[in-house]
């Protein structure tokens, strides 16, 4: 049987964490893998999460399985955060993932139930796993404009005249922030327009949420979301916990539908409750246990707020740094891009040949589309990188 089956090939960004990990250059750079890092190249595990951590050891007293749909304590707190009070908690059916891309599986899987005929129009660019995870699934995908190679920002005329294709029954994904691989998201004035279109045609939106509070804060990087939400007359919504909590590997992500016609709510949630048994039963509960707790304690939570700050000044701050450093050695603003996007990405919009003269000649390691994730950089490799970008004519 296993003759039958071929080869996969490499996910781009393990072969590059392998490839960097044999580099045995001791001035390489890693802007690559999409996690977030200190100054001193740790990612950390965040200071409430610990004190959660620490306390759910000692008051912990069984590893029996949570609800199939996860605990209703988790939904409670991550709907809260997201949605606050954009619709009442009862138009919104959810469930516990194995982090966001379990939910954005779940999600297309729940699309496919409702529509056999399925089209999903996706952002170009897009995170590569939503382009893998639909092919896998044999959904139809259709790519909507969105980043434009000379501004490096939102193509949003091009996207605009690429949604007026949808109709009934299609799902057009969108980030809700942070845009992946981009760093260039839309305002809220062409949110609206997105929301006008999508309500005119009858399409569905759904939108994947990473980064809340890594872009212009949690309520600024959640106010897209929630206009979604209440605009629309269904949503679909992914969101993931590994990147604000720095909780990569607990995989902990919640899925979740809004639909403002009485009844359809019920349905919902017994549909998500089903995709989860028949995918992986019981969903993980250690990190969104650690979610809850650090959401609802008014002292954890305060803590937790503060050191997500800190972490996206941070960023915002490499950004101003590394825009302003390339403005000094290219004699050029044409990277004031860098210091406009918001995340932990963005996007070069050079061609692969140069991401890998990068590599070979400067050891500095990013996807061939050319993001490059902020978050991997420091004060100190700020010049470096900066003078390499300039030095391959990028």
């Amino acid at each position: 049987m296993f003759a039958n089956l071929t080869d996969r090939p490499v996910d781009q960004i393990i072969a590059l964490i392998a490839a960097f990990r044999d580099d045995p250059r001791p001035d390489k750079i890693d802007l690559g893998v999409g996690v977030y890092k200190n100054a001193e190249g740790v990612t950390p595990i965040m200071r409430a999460v610990k004190t959660a951590e620490k306390q759910l050891w000692e008051a912990e007293t069984t590893k029996a399985y949570t609800g199939m749909a996860g605990d209703p304590a988790y939904a409670d707190a991550l709907i809260a955060l997201l949605l606050a009070d954009a619709v009442p908690r009862g138009q919104v059916a959810a469930v516990a993932t194995p982090g966001g891309t379990g939910a954005v599986r779940q999600a297309f899987e729940l699309a496919r139930m409702a529509n056999p005929d399925l089209r999903v129009f996706v952002s170009s660019p897009t995170w590569p796993n939503h382009v893998t995870i639909l092919k896998h699934l044999g959904i139809e995908m259709i790519p909507y404009r969105y980043f434009d190679e000379e501004t490096r920002g939102v193509d949003f005329d091009g996207m605009m005249a690429d949604l007026e294709a949808v109709r009934a029954g299609d799902v057009v994904l969108l980030h809700g922030c942070c845009h992946n691989p981009t760093g260039a998201n839309l305002n809220m004035t062409e949110w609206q327009a997105v929301v006008a279109q999508l309500n005119a045609t009858g399409a569905t939106p759904m939108i994947d949420i990473a980064y809340q509070g890594f872009g212009d804060g949690l309520d600024a990087d959640a106010a897209a979301t929630r206009m979604v939400a209440a605009s629309c007359p269904e949503v679909i919504i992914c969101a993931s916990c590994s990147k604000n909590f720095g909780i990569y590997r607990e995989r902990t992500g919640l899925l979740m539908t809004v639909t403002h016609e009485p009844g359809l709510t019920k349905v919902a949630q017994s549909n998500l409750v089903y995709l989860n048994r028949q995918n992986y039963s019981f969903p993980p509960d250690h990190g969104a246990r650690l979610v809850t707790m650090v959401l609802t304690d008014d002292a954890l939570r305060a803590e937790w707020q503060a050191e997500l700050e800190e972490t996206r000044l941070s960023m915002l701050d490499l950004r101003t740094a590394l825009a302003a450093e390339l403005q000094s050695v290219s004699g050029s603003d044409r990277f004031g891009f860098i210091a406009q996007h918001r995340g932990m990405f963005s996007q070069l919009g050079t061609t692969p040949d140069k991401v890998e003269r990068l590599r070979a000649e400067h050891g500095i390691y990013m996807v061939s589309d050319s993001r490059i994730n902020v978050a991997g950089l420091n004060h100190r490799t700020v010049p470096i990188l900066a003078r390499a970008i300039v030095a391959c004519g990028i």
